[in-house]
């Protein structure tokens, strides 16, 4: 119980330096990627956005356009998804070889793999305005799934399983405001979310038309599978 009240207190503490800190380098990756990654939260709908107020890559030679090789573009594509998971690169490259070894298709695979991690179904329920606040939200052990205390934003949540926020940590001043902000966001088809009890249920699996990424998956695939 210490240990859950410490790391509580070190996440209040965590969205209040948040909430006061601009750190520009989020806003740079949204623009390389000439697309909203929604790295900044509620940010990102505002019209502080980056892209809304410089829709060119960051540098000094941003604003020429470049035509990219086709292993610019696979690149691109690979870079793309993963910062919009907030995933690194050893990550991202064992979702590939996992849904790689899979009977299904590899890039419908490799998608599920990523919306199913807990940081991401977090961020979908509305509990987390980003995915990194997402992530801080489980790794301080605020969620539970099928009753169980999980502090691992990679963990992949399963078909019937449910996630919800833990009873003793419903009226956290952080998670009421984040919920406050993020109310007006409705959970993918794929997810039953019962906001009163801040809570979902994992109805299927996620099919790749309803993720809302802009990005062709065949060039990730190809790129792959040049290695």
């Amino acid at each position: 119980m210490v240990a859950d009240h410490q790391k509580e207190e070190e996440y209040n503490r965590g969205v209040k330096i948040q909430m006061s800190r601009y750190t520009d380098a989020l806003c740079k990756k949204c623009r390389r990627e000439g697309a909203k990654l929604f790295l900044k939260g509620e940010r990102c709908n505002t019209n502080k956005c980056a892209i809304e107020r410089r829709n060119y890559a960051p540098g000094q030679h941003g604003k020429n356009k470049v035509k990219l090789s086709e292993y610019g573009l696979q690149l691109r594509a690979k870079q793309k998804t993963k910062t919009y998971y907030r995933v690194s690169e050893s990550q991202f490259s064992k979702y590939y070889e996992k849904a790689f070894a899979s009977k299904g298709v590899t890039s419908e695979v490799l998608f599920q793999y990523l919306e199913t991690r807990l940081d991401n179904v977090t961020y979908r329920m509305g509990i987390g305005s980003s995915r990194a606040e997402a992530r801080q939200l489980v790794g301080y052990g605020m969620l539970s799934v099928n009753g169980r205390k999980v502090d691992i934003p990679s963990y992949n949540v399963k078909v019937g399983d449910v996630i919800k926020v833990r009873d003793e940590k419903k009226e956290n001043n952080a998670i009421k405001l984040t919920l406050e902000k993020t109310k007006s966001k409705t959970a993918p088809a794929w997810l039953e979310l019962d906001k009163d009890k801040m809570e979902a249920k994992v109805l299927r699996l996620p099919a790749r038309e309803e993720v809302d990424l802009d990005v062709q998956e065949s060039l990730i695939v190809e790129l792959y599978s040049k290695k």
